[in-house]
């Protein structure tokens, strides 16, 4: 996952007085040891892009949902012609109405890397301990992977007809699309295959307070991750005959003119469903003002004041960051050759060109030239989260926990539900998994996932899954 729901400093300063909670005891679900030994096949299959083989696990992963009773036609192993480790695995359980579109389950299989020496315990074992189950991909994204592998294997011996066809799409590439990106070559390349009415994938799960559960996350919409190359180029010269015009000075000043520059805010739906749930939630200032910013057009103040926090920043606005720099080709030279890598994090609906020309307004300097770096992302504006959506995730959250609300947000970051949602595939976060603010690890070292979490959020899933699979949408 190139991360999700924002970490906000509030909701972590909410949360600091449980840092040191033991814990709770985890549940015992049906078919739980099961679940266990297909989660540590696939935690312990490298699926990382320079040393592993999501083809493998993808392999593995058809092995188990054929040893539950799939047909063969109904299992899919897709590989890219040239990649012969990129595999990607789509897997159907057929409803009774061939007419009614199916519902897509959609987890990456790919992992981060990491490197032995840099961890306390080895990342590609699963190591249980404390209360947490540890490894890489622990929660992202083999958590979901493996729940939605389980739940379609329960399903399928339980003798179990949904009204419409669930398709599970396993795919590779999510965490280094520069390379190669699995979801979007499925749905370039196979349509059809692809094909549903929504999609759920990772994107959101719900927030601690030491045991106690604060929320449970559904997401609709994310924001657009551009990356922009900007450069000065200039004759140089020797460095004992200085001039002012150095490609080096031309590009700092841009950079801190882009450093310096807010982006207009804008509350899209998603943004505004989580503003008014969270205003209650965390009450206090940042409550307050969350309420307040409900009003249209929202006050300035408000914005500013929230916008302290930069999670919600990020939340309220497009998003711009210098990333990197290059400059210069000797120690006694002019230099000849300035670059820098602009990072931005776009609103859904807002065009990257849009986004492009701004900033070469604000910079306002004809010496530096800007253009898109790698692929253009596709931009599309968040799904409705109507009944239909968020009635199921209510239900089943009252029955396993009663008073938790449910809270709509748009993430930040970016999932491989940019390209389906593009494409016409409305595509949600919803997990059911709880973990702590500070994203246990997840890209870094140690990435865990509470023992507890993970097995409720199988069974979240495995029951929602069901209620959307029979609905009349």
């Amino acid at each position: 996952m190139i991360r999700t729901l924002a970490v906000t400093a509030a909701f972590a300063a909410f949360c600091a007085s449980s840092a040191a909670a033991q814990p709770a005891p985890p549940p015992n679900f049906p078919g739980q040891a099961e679940f266990h030994d297909l989660y540590k096949e696939l935690i312990e299959t490298n699926t990382t892009v320079s040393a592993g083989s999501c083809t493998v696990a993808a392999q593995e992963m058809a092995a188990r949902l054929k040893a539950a009773g799939f047909a063969d036609a109904d299992l899919t192993l897709l590989i890219p012609p040239n990649r012969p480790k990129d595999g990607n695995l789509i897997a159907v359980l057929h409803g009774a109405d061939a007419k009614a579109k199916p519902i897509m389950l959609l987890a990456h299989i790919d992992v981060v890397e990491a490197r032995r020496e840099d961890w306390q315990r080895d990342p590609f074992k699963l190591v249980e301990e404390n209360g947490y189950f540890y490894a890489r991909g622990a929660s992202d994204d083999k958590a979901m992977a493996a729940s939605f592998t389980d739940a379609m294997t329960r399903y399928k011996k339980e003798g179990f007809k949904p009204r419409r066809d669930i398709k599970l799409a396993l795919t590779c590439g999510e965490e280094t699309p520069d390379t190669f990106n699995g979801a979007h070559w499925l749905m370039t390349t196979h349509r059809a295959e692809m094909d549903a009415a929504f999609a759920l994938n990772e994107g959101a799960g719900g927030r601690l307070d030491g045991d106690k559960r604060v929320y449970l996350g559904i997401q609709a919409g994310e924001k657009v991750y551009q990356d922009y190359t900007l450069e000065v180029t200039n004759p140089g010269g020797h460095s004992s005959r200085p001039i002012r015009d150095n490609a080096i000075y031309h590009l700092a000043g841009g950079l801190s003119k882009i450093g310096l520059y807010d982006f207009p805010a804008h509350l899209n739906e998603a943004t505004r469903l989580h503003f008014g749930k969270m205003s209650t939630i965390l009450g206090g200032q940042i409550g307050g003002d969350m309420k307040a910013a409900l009003a249209q057009p929202t006050p300035p103040a408000v914005v500013a004041s929230i916008a302290r926090d930069p999670g919600y920043n990020s939340m309220m606005r497009t998003t711009c960051v210098a990333t990197m720099v290059n400059a210069g080709h000797a120690l006694n030279a002019l230099p000849q050759r300035a670059t820098a890598n602009v990072n931005c994090r776009i609103l859904p609906g807002e065009a990257p060109e849009a986004v492009m020309a701004q900033l070469a307004k604000v910079m306002d300097d004809p010496a530096i030239k800007i253009r898109m770096a790698g692929e253009k992302s596709p931009v599309s504006p968040p799904p409705p989260l109507g009944k239909d959506i968020t009635g199921p995730a209510e239900t089943v959250a009252r029955q396993m926990w009663p008073g938790v609300p449910l809270v709509p947000a748009m993430s930040t970051g970016a999932t491989d539900g940019r390209f389906l949602t593009a494409a016409g595939v409305p595509t949600y976060g919803l997990s059911g998994m709880f973990g702590e603010s500070d994203g246990g690890g997840v890209h870094g070292l140690n990435e865990r996932i509470r023992v507890r979490s993970l097995y409720e959020g199988r069974e979240y899933l495995y029951r929602v899954v069901k209620l959307y699979a029979n609905s009349a949408g």
